[in-house]
């Protein structure tokens, strides 16, 4: 069990990694750009937040992983996640105020949703997955996507109004409920297997390696199989929206990489860097936090830039420096984890979303 756990939060320390990537190139680079090392950079864009949310999927399962809890005990075990589920609601949604990217009231209202199918049998979870899917793609065919959008200055214009906000959080925002709760569902399916048992990683990366490699060669020869423009962009639309190809095919790599990390894991797990990089993947809400503020603020300070929409109008900063300064910051925050550990058992804000929560 001690192996398993380092692994699944090795494969958090690399989701957290490749977030800082995403973001410091979304504001300092260019998230258009696939050429050269640009294109390496924007390989990070969608698979690593949608690993982030299957590895918090995970998370829930792990914590409720037992067959004989008393009425009481899944009572208070929902009280609990209920809790944590508003917390990170409302400091997403206030964090949206500097943030407009803000992934945690996404996922205070996937926990929320998902505590209803707890201590269900876990092919519910994935029959809840699909029906997320399906419902994102009837709402693509009554509410245009783009309603509320501003793609220049990627500016949700009416996220502030009631109506803005309800078609924001379920539907059209960076992480809609309506598509994204199947990967957080997917993730508490991969919580309730059995990684004791040698055969499962084995199986999830052969399922994973397989649809990720069906799906590549379809979205790479889209174009030889059809010449309908609307269909060439379904298969081949990257992240916006989240069409099913791309959920597919990010579903997938997640696969590949948790059944990897669980391999990683269980050969390297009681090395010291294997630990150090254990403490950080269990402070993930504490880094995702400081790289979107303080990351973020040195990163102005390095460039000579101010944080501002105008960014997306600028030259982009070099991907170089950009990818030299994720790998910098990430370090320290390893760093950072290793001696907070040290004191305390939790991140600061793990520490303050337990304290609220029970």
């Amino acid at each position: 069990m001690k192996t398993r756990i380092i692994g699944f939060d090795l494969a958090r320390a690399y989701a957290i990694f490749g977030m800082f990537i995403v973001n410091f190139n979304t504001v300092f680079g260019s998230h258009t750009n696939h050429i050269g090392l640009s294109g390496f950079l924007n390989l990070f864009n969608g698979n690593s937040s949608t690993l982030f949310v299957m590895l918090a999927g995970m998370g829930v399962a792990l914590m409720t992983n037992r067959n004989d809890y008393t009425l009481e005990e899944r009572k208070n075990i929902k009280s609990i996640i209920t809790k944590r589920s508003l917390f990170l609601f409302v400091l997403g949604v206030v964090f949206y105020l500097w943030w407009p990217a803000d992934i945690l009231h996404f996922y205070g209202g996937y926990m929320h949703i998902a505590v209803l199918l707890l201590f269900l049998p876990k092919k519910y979870y994935l029959y809840a997955a699909a029906v997320a899917i399906i419902i994102f793609h009837v709402l693509l065919a009554v509410v245009p996507y783009d309603t509320g959008w501003n793609f220049e200055t990627l500016i949700y214009t009416d996220f502030w109004t009631l109506k803005g906000f309800l078609r924001n959080t379920f539907y059209n925002g960076w992480n809609s409920i309506f598509p994204w709760i199947a990967y957080f569902l997917i993730g508490m399916y991969l919580g309730r297997l059995n990684w004791n048992d040698s055969k499962t990683p084995k199986k999830v990366l052969l399922i994973g390696s397989s649809v990720y490699l069906l799906t590549f060669l379809i979205q790479s020869f889209a174009t030889s199989l059809t010449q309908n423009e609307d269909l060439v962009f379904y298969l081949t639309a990257d992240y916006i929206p989240p069409f099913l190809p791309f959920i597919l095919g990010t579903t997938s790599f997640g696969l590949i990489v948790i059944s990897i990390f669980i391999f990683i894991g269980n050969r390297i797990g009681e090395t010291q860097i294997a630990k150090i990089l254990a403490s950080t993947g269990q402070m993930t809400l504490t880094h995702y936090i400081s790289h979107l503020i303080l990351g973020l603020l040195i990163l102005t300070t390095i460039t000579g830039k101010t944080l501002s929409y105008d960014l997306l109008k600028e030259i982009p900063t070099d991907p170089i420096i950009i990818l030299i300064f994720a790998i910098t910051y990430f370090l320290l925050s390893c760093t950072f984890s290793y001696l907070w550990t040290k004191k305390y058992k939790n991140g600061p804000f793990e520490m303050l979303m337990r304290r609220i929560s029970g």
